[in-house]
């Protein structure tokens, strides 16, 4: 069985930074687009971020650019997602995502490019 668990989320103040992992287990995902995901309450799940199968491409989306960073071990099947300067609007769950195909290319930012999910972890960012 494949999962992805997140861990790290939490309760933090606005202008403060939380670091996010996902390890994935049941199967590797090293030839594997990564993804970081959000969803916050009556909203739709957005893209965050994504990290190459390769390793070395990273890709953001405009409203976390300069913030958060995502980089990933692939030794130990883990993804993770370092969010500096959180703001209220960050406030979500947050999910792990690992691309349905493995060495694909182009552009991997809709949920629908993903088939393996974790549960979430939710960050609150507080005035």
């Amino acid at each position: 069985q494949v999962t992805l668990v997140e861990s790290g989320g939490g309760l933090v103040q606005a202008g403060g930074s939380l670091r996010l992992s996902c390890t994935a287990s049941g199967r590797t995902f090293s030839t594997h687009n990564m993804a970081w995901f959000r969803e916050a309450p009556g909203k739709e799940r957005e893209f965050v971020a994504v990290i190459r199968w390769s390793g070395g491409d990273t890709y953001y989306a405009d409203f976390v650019k300069g913030r958060f960073t995502i980089s990933r071990d692939t030794a130990k099947n883990t993804v993770h997602l370092e969010m500096n300067d959180l703001k209220r609007d960050d406030t979500a769950v947050y999910y792990c995502a690992a691309d349905l195909r493995p060495m694909r290319m182009g552009a991997v930012t809709t949920a629908n490019d993903y088939g393996y999910w974790g549960q979430g972890t939710q960050v609150t960012v507080s005035s």
